[in-house]
Formats: structure tokens, sequence, C-alpha cells
């Protein structure tokens, strides 16, 4: 066989395996039948979404796109379904990935059981989940929002200057130290005071044992001079002794009545049906007493801290809210509960769909959803975990939308920072979770100022605010409670 030959059927062979490789990847079935049922999706954005890419359902793949067209601003995918399904009317699609960092396919999400079934070439919506690059912006918007906050904290251009808080606390200590070295003069002539007065009952000591010996003399003197009117006291004290005896021989035939079963006491004594329901009930106020007493222990191992504040927002705006800690005192768990009067407190949305009707006869839908928020009260329910360092962590439900927050003390718990994050499912105009950094001091027992920052994510909602509250703790409600009772 001559070179020529050779070359030619190596040439054959390789177009042949070329032309295996481009019908495998291009999907080219020239002896299938392209009969199939078709429909269409239409999307906000199918960027890394192929031509060609796989249809499924519950991760199976029942069918492939057949072409990606722009339909105004949108994208119109149109999806030929290779397999017999029954889908329903609420069906829409989603892209989603394969893995991590696999090919993009369309997901159809099947509509409710019992639901109309979809006609053909029906139009469906569809959602496209956020990408990696939007979720690296809202990270990037986080963290500029966290270096303002420390800028704030730590004296910057509009802070709050943490500094001048301590070179306060620097100058209330010098005071105190100065408050101690000048009580130490008076402690001294207190202790020589002490020292006077011990002189004194030295000295004066012996003259009233003098006239205490004086006094009982005096008392003897008296009674030898009384000597008659004490026998006059003997026989008075003889008559009543009669009359003592006869009272104890009335008292001998009543005991000998109730020995002999006579009246209703004596039917207590002798008859032992008397005597059980008696101590029946004996045993009843028993177990009322023990459980009344289990009860109020209990009780007393839980402290209650109640508290009051109200702080103002940005404009016109302001919230108030009332919180009951409670600790079990089991050294782990805290409890909270609270309503607060919010101005984003309630949320009313309205979705109106509207459907476009192309040229070529295909229609689009168009959802339109309008928020407004009006004042409420919202309630908060947590459950609290005792950390390490006197922090507090907590988790549960903040002004009705889950949540978390984080509570540490400061400058001996009469400072405290709290940051809270709740409201990430929502589904309003706020595409960001509900922030809020709370600092508070407590100038007083009772009374303490509050201020910090709220959502600062959102510019439409971020403001700083400034407030009081008012605070009383489980001693403090404690001896309220006393008090009233005493009144009562």
């Amino acid at each position: 066989m001559s070179k020529v030959v050779k070359l030619g059927i190596f040439g054959s062979m390789g177009l042949v395996v070329l032309a295996l490789l481009i019908w495998r990847i291009e999907d080219i079935h020239p002896f299938q039948s392209q009969a199939g049922r078709r429909m269409s999706a239409v999307f906000d954005s199918v960027a890394g979404l192929d031509d060609k890419a796989a249809v499924r359902i519950a991760g199976v793949r029942i069918g492939r796109v057949d072409g990606v067209d722009l339909v105004g601003r949108r994208a119109k995918v149109n999806l030929r379904l290779e397999k017999p399904v029954g889908l329903t009317r609420g069906t829409y699609a989603k892209i989603s990935n394969l893995g991590l960092l696999g090919e993009k396919y369309v997901e159809l999400v099947p509509g409710p059981d019992g639901a109309p079934p979809l006609p053909n070439h029906a139009v469906l919506s569809g959602y496209t989940p956020p990408s990696f690059d939007d979720a690296m912006v809202k990270l990037q918007n986080i963290g500029e929002s966290i270096q303002g906050i420390t800028k704030q904290l730590g004296g910057g251009p509009g802070g709050g200057g943490i500094n001048r808080l301590l070179d306060s606390l620097e100058l209330t200590s010098d005071e105190i130290r100065a408050l101690v070295v000048e009580n130490r003069a008076q402690v001294a002539s207190t202790v020589a005071n002490f020292d006077s007065v011990s002189g004194t009952l030295a000295r004066e000591l012996p003259r009233l044992a003098n006239e205490m010996s004086r006094t009982v003399n005096q008392i003897s003197d008296l009674v030898a001079e009384n000597k008659g009117d004490v026998s006059a006291s003997l026989a008075n004290a003889r008559q009543l002794t009669a009359k003592l005896q006869t009272s104890v021989d009335n008292l001998n035939e009543i005991t000998g009545k109730i020995a002999s079963g006579e009246g209703t006491v004596g039917k207590l004594v002798n008859r032992n049906e008397a005597y059980d329901k008696v101590v029946g009930t004996l045993d009843s106020i028993k177990g009322g007493v023990e459980t009344l007493s289990s009860t109020l222990g209990a009780a007393q191992r839980f402290k209650l801290d109640l508290d009051l504040q109200t702080y103002k927002l940005s404009g016109s705006n302001s919230q108030s809210g009332l919180r009951v800690d409670i600790d079990p005192s089991d050294k782990k768990h805290l409890y909270r509960v609270g309503i607060a009067s919010t101005p984003a407190g309630k949320s009313r949305t309205k979705t109106q769909q509207i459907t476009f009707i192309g040229p070529d006869g295909g229609s689009s839908s168009e959802t339109i959803r309008t928020v407004t928020n009006e004042n409420s009260y919202v309630g908060t329910g947590l459950f609290g975990y005792k950390g390490p360092y006197g922090a507090l962590l907590w988790a549960g439900v903040i002004e009705n939308t889950g949540g978390a927050a984080i509570d540490y003390p400061l400058f001996g718990r009469r400072g405290l920072v709290s940051f809270e994050a709740f409201d990430f499912a929502h589904q309003d105009l706020r595409n960001n979770p509900h922030l809020r950094l709370t600092g508070r001091w407590q100038f007083a027992p009772n009374l303490y100022l509050v201020g910090g920052y709220d959502d600062p994510l959102e510019k439409q909602f971020r403001s700083l605010f400034l407030g009081a509250g008012l605070r009383w703790s489980d001693d403090n409600l404690k001896y309220l409670l006393g008090a009233a009772a005493s009144k009562f």
C-alpha cells in the first residue's frame, strides 16, 4: 500500500473523529424527532446560561434550552421538554448551578397539586438568584459601614469620641480619691471621740455602782416597813388558791365527760372516724403549705429586670419600648420579652402583575410590588446564653422577625454595648438585614442614657438616635412589691 493511500486513510479517519466530536458537543440529533412540549420563561438576567443548557425538575434532566431572546429589557428563554411531565399553573423557573462552580441550568419548580394543567407554549415567571458579584458588593457595603462606625467610636471626623469618655472617667476617679483623703481625717476624729467616751465610762462606772448599792438598801428598808401589807397580800393569795381549786374541780368534771365520750369534743376524742377526718384535713393543709412554699421558693430564684426606654430617630420619628429580662439563676440561660412602638413596625405590600404581548404574539409578565411602612407595635422574644467575659448572646424574635444580638458590659456594668441583626428574609424595599448598634451609660441607679446607629446598610432608613431609659432591677421590684403589699 502506497504512502498516499495510507495518508488518505489517516486523514479520513481524522475527519470522521472530528465530525463525531462536533456531533457530540453540539448535541445534533438529525434522526431524532424534534417533537416535544415547548414553553418559555422570562428572566431579569440569564448571565452564564448557555444555549442547549439542561432543563431539570428535582435535579433530573427533562429537556434543554432551545434559544435565548431579548424581549424589551428582559431575557426570554425558550424551553423544549423532551420527557412528558405533568405541570400545573403556579409553576415557575429559576436558574441554578450544578455545585458551587458547575454549569448553569434551568430548574422548573412545579405548581401545587390539584391546580389546572399548564398549556403548551406557556410563559413562566423566572427567578434569578443573586450572583457572586452582588454578594461581594453587599459584603463591601457592610465592611464600609462597620469601618465608618469604628471611626466614629475612635473619635474620628464626626465621631462620638470615646477618648473623651475615658478622660472624664479618669477625672471622676481623681475626685473620688480626693474625697477619700478628706474623709480620712474625719475617721481619725471619730476614733478619738470613741477613746474619750471610753475614758468617761471608766471614771463614771464606780459612781454608778455606789448609786445602785444605795438603791438596793432603800428597797430593803421599804419591804421591812410594809410587812403588814405583805401579810394581807398572802391572805388574798390563799383565797385565790381556793378559787383555783374550785376551777380545777370543774375542769376535772369536764375532762371526765370528754373521756366518757359525751359532747362534741368527747366524740372527737373517742371516735376514730372524727379523728381520721381531722388528721386528713391537717394533712391536706400541710400539703398545701408545702406546695405553696415550693412555689414561692421557685419564684424567689428568678430575677427580673424591667427596662423602659425611648429615643429619637431622624426626622420626627421616635421609638419606645418596654423590656423584661428574666434570669432563672442557673448561671447559663436568660430570657427576654418586650414590646416596642416603631415607625417601621407594620409593612403593607401591594403586588400587581402586568402581562405584555409582543409583536410575535408571545407574552411576558412583570410583577410590580409597592411596600409601605406604618407605625405599629412589635414584639420581641429571645433566648439568652451567658458567654465568656460577661457577654450575653441572644437569639429568637426581634421586632416580629427572626434575629440575634450580643450585649457586652463595660466599666463595671455601668456601660453596655449591644449589636442586633434581624429582618433577614424581608421582601420589601430594603435588600439588607436590619442592623442596630447601641451604647448605654447608666449615670444613676435607675436612669441611663442610650444612643447609637440604626440600620446603617439602608440609605433610606439609616439614622443616628439618642434617648434615655428607666431601669428597675430585681431588688427594686421586690422592694416596690413589698411596699405595695404592706399597704394592703
